[in-house]
């Protein structure tokens, strides 16, 4: 085979298997629908690492949490160990001088924060076809209450993606993709569990 037949050859195959994982965390996100019936704001203290709240409740990120422990990354530790390292380069919102590892993961500005230096990021667009099966959105709500999402591999008539999250009453699947206004898309790359942020 020729080398860049070759190349393509394993370009094309990477791809899909990215594909493959990333409709698989879409799917592992669904195992959550009619699991977890409600949602709970309040601060808890968890475990760590691995630490979770009770399964049938959660907030938004939980879903996220959940679902990529799935795979081999928590993001609990994840994002306690880079926000330990790199405090500087998470947000301040709540006056915070050192890092919580009961609550960094599942607020949404730290998993955006997190995402980004991944290099996980990917356009905002108006274009349903645009996001991905096991692609992250995070939204403004109506209230300016930061949220986030699974992109679904199910799709509207209309061919837009569902999303897979919490938003008040447990975990959902349904229309909700363009009902806010987009603050991030991301896309994770599953298959580099070990792949390290920037500094």
């Amino acid at each position: 085979m020729k080398p860049t037949a070759l190349l393509s050859f394993l370009f094309l195959s990477c791809s899909a298997c990215l594909m493959a994982d990333n409709a698989a965390l879409a799917a592992k996100a669904r195992e959550q629908v009619g699991v977890t019936v409600s949602y709970n704001g309040d601060y808890q203290s968890i475990p760590y690492p691995n630490g979770d709240v009770p399964l049938e409740t959660g907030v938004c990120t939980d879903v996220v949490i959940r679902a990529m422990r799935a795979f081999g990354l928590d993001l609990q530790k994840a994002v306690h160990e880079d926000m330990k390292a790199h405090f500087s380069k998470y947000p301040k919102i709540w006056g915070l001088k050192t890092t919580d590892r009961s609550i960094d993961h599942r607020r949404v500005p730290n998993l955006r924060a997190f995402f980004a230096r991944k290099g996980w990021t990917v356009p905002i667009t108006e274009n349903a076809a645009d996001y991905k099966p096991g692609d992250l959105v995070t939204w403004n709500l109506s209230d300016s209450i930061p949220h986030i999402g699974i992109v679904s591999d199910r799709k509207t008539k209309e061919g837009t993606p569902l999303i897979i999250h919490n938003v008040g009453s447990g975990t959902q699947e349904e229309d909700f993709l363009f009902s806010h206004t987009i603050t991030g898309h991301y896309r994770p790359v599953l298959a580099e569990g070990k792949q390290k942020a920037h500094p």
